[in-house]
């Protein structure tokens, strides 16, 4: 059984992995002459994939092997069609690509949110890791904040740790914990 393949651009994908998508662009058909190409990049990264023609639509196919060294984060992107010296860009957004862990040989799966909440109860405990007071809120690092700077920013980052456990029990489960079910009977 064959996998179907996407007719949009995904919003995330992780390196190591096949990418493919169908893109069905009706006023610049492939078989019209028409070549579409796209640029992912960010402030470290650019990445340009070109599609294929497929009829009149487009077929974006990269091997795993060519996604294996892509750099994590996320990238802006872009696709262009474009046929002699006409261009149009057609489409627009951002994609993440994600740490490819059958290579990876250490992994930090901590959000942001989590990783700034440890950093200051490190600083609070005084066992924060050099690389833990080097942590920027703000336009501050970490060891430049006040007690009272410090106690705002762990209980903004509890509230957003907690946040981000209920929308994963909600993923996982499907049950919001913020829905009370109330259920009425007769006596």
């Amino acid at each position: 059984m064959s996998a179907t393949i996407p007719t949009t651009e995904p919003s995330s994908f992780r390196a190591g992995d096949l990418l493919a998508w169908t893109k069905s662009l009706p006023d610049y058909p492939a078989n019209q002459g028409w070549a579409l190409s796209y640029t992912l990049i960010n402030a470290s990264s650019k990445i340009t994939i070109n599609a294929s023609a497929s009829g009149a639509d487009f077929s974006v196919s990269v091997p795993a092997a060519t996604t294996a060294p892509y750099a994590p984060g996320s990238y802006q992107w872009m696709a262009r069609a474009s046929k002699a010296l006409q261009i149009v860009t057609v489409a627009s957004g951002t994609i993440d690509i994600l740490t490819n862990l059958a290579t990876a040989t250490t992994f930090d799966f901590r959000s942001h949110a989590r990783t700034m909440l440890d950093a200051i109860e490190a600083a609070f405990e005084g066992k924060a890791s050099s690389t833990q007071l080097s942590y920027s809120i703000a336009g501050r690092t970490v060891e430049n904040l006040t007690p009272e700077q410090l106690i705002k920013w762990r209980s903004f980052y509890k509230m957003e740790v907690a946040k981000e456990a209920q929308a994963e029990k909600f993923a996982r489960t499907g049950i919001n914990p913020r829905r009370i079910g109330v259920r009425f009977t007769r006596v």
